[in-house]
């Protein structure tokens, strides 16, 4: 499969959790990069406490240089809203073929930067917000836990696994018929013990001589 170049915008308090699930798949299954895009070239702390820097800033990137800009939500979406680096990189994103996955509270992002126009989306925002902006078109607000429309694809924060499916659908990989979903039966021993490979396992013993002489 030919690599795909895909982004992942970070702004303070982001949720690394609603995004996981789909950049690990990204990265472990399908051995895919991200760049980590931020406004400035500084650490942003998620709003579990962990530090992020950014690989590359807003200035340095096009959204066209990607197929994929991955959005994360955000337990307060105010800074990254007022911050005009970052709105206007999205809104270069308006007529661009890039995939934009934004989900929780970060569809507000795009609404803002114009991104959303025409188009049917969902959040996980408090609906007052929807008063306070008007950049917000209420009219495409669509009360479902996933939605894809055109180059979009929205989602509410709790169905962080859905979303990862949606996107990886989109962008063309085979994720099976039961991705992530909860186990809902019983397993024997035998399917809850695992093996490498021969091939996996030599590799294993060869990284392991490495740390052990």
């Amino acid at each position: 499969m030919e690599h795909k170049k895909y982004a992942v915008l970070i702004y303070p308090n982001f949720s690394l959790q609603e995004i996981t699930c789909l950049t690990s798949c990204l990265s472990v299954w399908f051995g895919e990069k991200m760049d980590i895009v931020a406004s400035e070239m500084k650490a942003y702390e998620s709003e579990d406490g962990f530090q992020i820097t950014p690989t590359k800033t807003v200035d340095e990137v096009q959204p066209s240089d990607y197929m994929c800009i991955i959005l994360p939500g955000t337990i307060n979406p105010l800074p990254a809203l007022y911050d005009t680096k970052l709105i206007d990189f999205l809104s270069k994103g308006k007529c661009s073929d890039t995939l934009f996955a934004a989900i929780s509270s970060s569809p507000i992002l795009l609404s803002k930067a114009g991104v959303l126009d025409g188009k049917d989306f969902t959040a996980g925002y408090f609906m007052q917000m929807t008063e306070v902006f008007s950049f917000i078109d209420k009219s495409h607000f669509v009360h479902k836990p996933i939605v894809e429309s055109g180059n979009v694809i929205t989602g509410i924060g709790m169905f962080f696994r859905e979303f990862a499916e949606s996107v990886l659908h989109k962008m063309g990989y085979d994720v099976g018929e039961n991705f992530m979903n909860v186990a809902d039966c019983e397993y024997t021993e035998e399917e809850l013990t695992f093996y490498w490979t021969d091939e996996e396992y030599n590799e294993f013993l060869e990284e392991l001589r490495e740390f052990s002489e």
